[in-house]
């Protein structure tokens, strides 16, 4: 009868228990059972697969928790996160209420820093080993796991730099697997390619000239090898280096195969790989492939149109452009401040960039948005994907702060269609010439018109800028709607026995706002209603309440929007309940009166 190790290792004490010949077989069940598990409730799955054995290793040779472990963006930590307590209740990963995807600190003292954004493993693991060091205890062990797309970003280059000149009991783990969600992109990618290769002059090494004891590249899923490297690199002090070479999906033929397709690919047949594919007939498009096909549309048409992503080229659909217009699309790999600041450059060229940056991972840029751009008033496009709540991901990836962060600077127009043809058109109007910055910011997922791209595709229309549009007339209480959110306010009327009383207004510009057409409903109506989904502090509703302020008006207005707390992981519907902004809320709120 086979024996199943995995069922008996609580944490990773049990894991020490075991003898080394025995981790082969641990790895072969904890792969089995993250296969299972996400083949079913879905989630991350290439990253933790490359792991397996590298995290089995550090909780059997470092004693964690006591050691402090921090992951790099933490998609790759399903494997710890099964080791270390939480076996029973990996199911819910990812599901409201459940445990999230990312490590956690209020979820495992395992978990010792908050992560879902990358480049920051090496700047907190210092932090912590430095921290250590001041309370005297210099024998803890500081590792921070990091891969070869992350690190090639701005912030880990900077926490090298430091480490290097301090003593700090630091090991920084390169996971070379030369990909992140898309393919790395770079010289340094380029470099870590020839190390891998033995291309590399040993005297030439880029970490050791930053002082640091550089050890590798080694087989990351060789056991005997990591575990003996491990154990020598426990016992040297000060900052060390460890490269590692893996490969991403590894044990699952079909997700080493396409690493960008199953990196998280859906629910599929844990026995053979096979996704299961959803039929897309009949579905309206995704905003992301709206932007694609739109931008490669008007740029080959308008020589001057340059696209730019920071290592999302197919999240954003940027690919169609990059596939057939390569000299003219970059990929510029997780930094998105250069992202930022290259798109200013051009801009004082001439050229109409097309910046498309996940609204979550624009704040990492924020300063270049306000100093690089809009202090200069270039008129820079960005393309604010995944805004509004994004789902499983949780608080870590939200795109909810981007009104109210974007609202306070000078000269930026901020702009969220309500659905496909108002995305098309933005695009299209934008690239006809501005005079300032403009966000466009629209959600993840598919969008409204079933027949877009055969009734509208190609079909522009200008559109005014700080022009707002009344979408239905009403008696009694007016709704303000900003981009797609504004589609539950549109089925929720259709819904309602007293829709006849409830006029409803897109104001797809939120800077700036249409004022002749606020002027009119706020003198017209009593009750006043806006729906945004963002923070509510700070956002669209805020800026209503400004204007009526201003203009001495006293009208009753309701905020509806996201609160003044982090919200964390579900599907996007369940938390759109949890916030009162789904359409069953908003029938509610209209079928009841508005007090």
């Amino acid at each position: 009868m086979k024996s199943n190790l995995l069922s008996n290792i609580y944490n990773p004490a049990d894991l020490r228990l075991l003898k080394e010949e025995q981790l082969t077989e641990v790895a072969q069940e904890l792969r089995q059972f993250i296969i299972d598990v996400v083949s079913v409730k879905e989630g991350h799955l290439g990253a933790s697969l490359g792991v397996i054995e590298l995290t089995i290793a550090l909780h059997y040779v470092f004693n964690t928790p006591e050691d402090l472990l921090v992951w790099d963006v933490g998609h790759q930590a399903y494997g710890h996160k099964i080791l270390t307590e939480r076996r029973e209740i990996f199911h819910t990963n990812r599901q409201i209420e459940g445990i999230s995807g990312f490590p956690k600190r209020t979820e495992s003292i395992y978990d010792t820093f908050g992560v879902g954004h990358s480049s920051t493993s090496i700047s907190a693991a210092l932090g912590m080993a430095i921290a250590s060091k001041l309370k005297g205890d210099i024998y803890k062990q500081h590792i921070a796991v990091i891969g070869d797309a992350s690190i090639a970003s701005g912030m880990a280059f900077e926490g090298l730099n430091h480490a290097g000149v301090t003593d700090a009991n630091i090991l920084v783990i390169l996971n070379d697997n030369a990909i992140g969600i898309d393919p790395s992109v770079g010289a340094l990618k380029k470099y870590l390619t020839a190390v891998k290769n033995g291309k590399n002059p040993k005297q030439n090494n880029i970490i050791k000239s930053l002082n640091f004891d550089y050890s590798g590249p080694i087989d990351g899923h060789d056991f005997p090898t990591l575990i003996k490297e491990l154990n020598r690199l426990k016992k040297i002090k000060g900052p060390k280096f460890l490269h590692i070479v893996t490969t991403k999906g590894k044990g699952l033929q079909q997700a080493e195969e396409n690493q960008v397709k199953y990196h998280a690919p859906g629910k599929f047949d844990a026995s053979t790989g096979e996704i299961h594919l959803k039929s897309e007939e009949n579905l309206p498009p995704k905003y992301q492939d709206v932007f694609g096909l739109t931008i490669l549309d008007l740029a080959k048409k308008n020589e001057k149109i340059i696209g730019i992503t920071p290592a999302m080229p197919s999240g954003s659909s940027l690919k169609f452009m990059m596939d057939e217009l390569p000299e003219r699309a970059f990929d510029v790999g997780i930094a998105e401040q250069h992202a930022v600041t290259l798109a200013a450059g051009m801009a004082t060229q001439g050229m109409m960039v097309y910046c498309n940056i996940y609204s979550t991972f624009l704040q990492r840029a924020y300063d270049q948005v306000i100093h690089d751009v809009a202090l200069q008033d270039l008129p820079v496009i960005f393309c604010l994907d995944r805004a509004g709540l994004v789902g499983e991901d949780g608080a870590t990836h939200h795109g909810v702060f981007d009104i109210a962060y974007l609202r306070s600077i000078p000269n930026i127009i901020i702009y969220a269609p309500i659905n496909e043809i108002a995305l098309q058109n933005i695009l299209y109007t934008a690239q006809l010439g501005l005079n300032h910055p403009i966000a466009i910011r629209y959600p993840r997922g598919r969008g409204v018109l079933q027949n877009w791209e055969v009734e509208n595709f190609g079909h522009y229309e200008k559109i005014n800028i700080g022009e707002g549009s009344c979408l239905k007339n009403g008696t009694k209480t007016a709704v303000l709607s900003t981009g797609a959110i504004g589609n539950n306010v549109i089925e929720a009327l259709n819904e309602c026995s007293n829709s006849d009383e409830i006029a409803h207004y897109d104001f797809s510009f939120i800077k700036p706002l249409d004022i002749n057409m606020l002027n009119n409903i706020l003198s017209t109506f009593e009750n006043i209603i806006t729906i945004e989904d963002g923070v509510k502090k700070g956002g669209f509703g805020s800026a209503i309440l400004e204007f009526a302020a201003t203009n001495n008006f006293k009208n009753d207005i309701k905020i509806l929007g996201i609160p003044d707390e982090f919200i964390e992981h579900g599907s996007v519907l369940q938390l759109q309940q949890l916030c009162e902004i789904d359409v069953k809320s908003l029938i509610n709120l209209f079928s009841n009166g508005v007090k």
